[in-house]
């Protein structure tokens, strides 16, 4: 552990990359990171506040990249995820109070607020996510009483696919409950901090939904399920992880091909979930709502998830199949019904288990001819890829990558594509020129990078 009562180390770039790359990130990684943690430290760390320095809880939250699993999580299907080596370096000291300061390094921005149950999030800025957790836990913690003061600095590109919001609750909360040992109040369910269920219960803090007897409120406005916090807080170094979800459940570690690494293409076209994109990201949530009220008048029963539905008698599949297919015009047309019935039928039966099979048995042709249906049918039937996505991971896989695919909400955002590390370099910079002469409009705002398979969530000291 760093010790933090010697000023030094705050401003050591040195000593906090050797601490981040025995925690599991390459050392390029580690360096830019130390720097984001000495950029955050500076803005908290004044000559009176030297007494403070060892109450200090710094943290390294990582983004995820969905290899495959397009939006299946909150029907209670599986994904395949792993963290990336970009994220949020965020630093925290308690407070004596309820007051809450927020610093954003990078941007020089400072938000203010109480830890209160009745607290009213700005929408359409990023404070929503630090003012939805602070919320969600005045309420299910009612002796919750610490504030604090936080710095943060972060190379995670925003609204990009990669769960930079998602990211930001969980380094909140990790910071409020760094404060408050949340683990320690009655409230707490005795194992909420065990893998998995703390994901689950993050998970529910963005979408509003209740964890048991920890009852949900508005969240962030956005109707996901708890893939993204599940990859930030229990991703292994190196690997892929699959699991399924409502509840959240591990099934298996997949190896990263040897010799392959992640390329990220960033398509310049921001793939917010805030404001008016709401309702194109909730739209394919909403679909599934539909199905299952659907289903469940129709049979008198109340399956919890689209997942249990299909896990059953391949009667009851069929039957499914049909109500959809013979659904009333309402809210939704039957054909939107069943397109997004057939989407996850395809993505969580019909791909996921063969791609995670070709992954063990190191048949990068057949993971890679997976990966492109389920691209397609992203386009085809999700609705939710744009033209500069689907250029993006046709570009790549014209290049040479092994796979490719867009991942994240969709809409905008990124791909992600794996590819031979001895020649990642030559590759982003093809990869990159392509895309930028195709679609010159987001030349600016586009970016490509490298990014091995991550360590999860860790805290530094």
């Amino acid at each position: 552990m760093i010790d933090f009562k010697h000023r030094g180390v705050l401003t050591d770039c040195d000593a906090l990359a050797d601490r981040l790359t025995q925690n599991g990130l390459d050392r390029r990684a580690a360096e830019s990171k130390a720097e984001l943690f000495v950029k955050a430290a500076r803005t908290l760390l004044t000559p009176d506040q030297s007494d403070r320095h060892t109450e200090v809880a710094a943290f390294f939250v990582p983004g995820r990249i969905e290899v495959l699993g397009k939006h299946t999580d909150y029907a209670g299907g599986s994904s395949m995820v792993a963290a990336a080596q970009r994220g949020f370096c965020l630093i925290a000291w308690p407070r004596d109070d309820r007051q809450v300061n927020v610093t954003d390094a990078a941007r020089g921005e400072t938000i203010q607020f109480q830890l209160d149950p009745n607290l009213v999030p700005r929408n359409a800025h990023w404070s929503n996510y630090p003012m939805t957790v602070a919320r969600r836990i005045a309420r299910n913690f009612p002796a919750v009483c610490r504030g604090v003061d936080v710095a943060f600095a972060s190379d995670l590109p925003p609204a990009a696919g990669m769960s930079s919001s998602s990211a930001m609750i969980v380094a909140f909360f990790l910071a409020f409950d760094a404060a408050n040992a949340l683990w320690s109040h009655p409230e707490c369910p005795p194992d909420l901090f065990k893998e998995p269920n703390l994901a689950g219960y993050l998970g529910t803090v963005e979408n509003g939904q209740s964890f048991g007897a920890l009852q949900g409120d508005r969240g962030v406005g956005t109707f996901g399920g708890s893939e993204d916090h599940t990859a930030i807080l229990y991703a292994r170094s190196g690997r892929v992880s699959q699991y399924a979800y409502c509840p959240v459940r591990f099934e298996r570690i997949l190896p990263v091909p040897e010799g392959h690494t992640f390329a990220v293409g960033l398509s310049g076209v921001v793939a917010e979930k805030t404001g008016a994109a709401q309702q194109k990201y909730n739209r394919a949530a909403n679909l599934v709502s539909a199905i299952m009220e659907l289903w469940n008048r129709e049979t008198g029963r109340d399956e919890p998830n689209l997942a249990a539905v299909l896990a059953g008698t391949r009667e009851d599949v069929g039957r499914l199949q049909m109500f959809v297919q013979t659904a009333k015009p309402g809210a939704w047309k039957p054909a939107e019904l069943a397109a997004r019935l057939e989407h996850f039928i395809t993505e969580n039966q019909q791909i996921i288990p063969p791609a995670g099979d070709a992954l063990v048995r190191g048949d990068l042709s057949e993971f890679g001819r997976l990966v492109d249906r389920s691209q397609q049918a992203a386009a085809q039937l999700l609705g939710n890829q744009i033209p500069q996505t689907s250029y993006l991971a046709a570009a790549a896989r014209a290049h040479g990558a092994v796979a490719a695919s867009a991942f994240g909400a969709g809409f905008g955002g990124s791909i992600w594509a794996m590819v031979e590390t001895e020649r990642i370099d030559s590759f982003l910079t093809a990869w990159a020129a392509a895309y930028r002469q195709e679609f010159p409009r987001q030349a600016e705002a586009s970016a490509f990078f490298a990014t091995a398979a991550g360590p999860a969530t860790f805290r530094v000291c």
